[in-house]
């Protein structure tokens, strides 16, 4: 599937003493990036929830490949990995704007529920919109 792409710029509460981007706001740049990944599909978070569906995060993973620093700007890019019956797997890359090496690479997978708050199986017209 296709990936979008997202640009965030490292601020400097976001970097650790020695410069470097500490290791925890990682996640934080690919919630930004799914974010704007789901608008780039029609959708929010927000009309989600609205419609009583959740998407609660149950696993992530990171691989940190390379240095990021402060004012750094990067492309976070993001795709649909997988799609199961009650969850979807993200897949997440960052690079240094205008470079080709990857600095990070990551998923996180979440649990479709619904306002019961127990898994639902994916509604058709969310799979459609994310196999877009």
């Amino acid at each position: 599937m296709q990936w979008v792409e997202t640009r965030i710029r490292v601020r400097y509460g976001e970097t650790d003493q020695m410069g470097h981007a500490y290791y925890a706001n990682y996640l934080y740049w690919f919630e930004v990036a799914r974010g704007e990944f789901c608008r780039s599909k029609g959708f929010t978070y927000k009309s989600l929830e609205a419609e009583g569906l959740f998407l609660p995060v149950v696993e992530v993973g990171v691989k940190y490949r390379g240095e990021i620093r402060y004012d750094d700007e990067l492309i976070v890019r993001t795709r649909i990995a997988e799609i199961k019956r009650a969850s979807i797997k993200f897949e997440y890359e960052i690079r240094r704007a205008g470079e080709d090496a990857l600095l990070t690479e990551g998923f996180s997978w979440h649990v479709t529920m619904g306002p019961e708050r127990k898994a639902v199986a994916v509604p058709g017209e969310l799979r459609a919109k994310l196999e877009d």
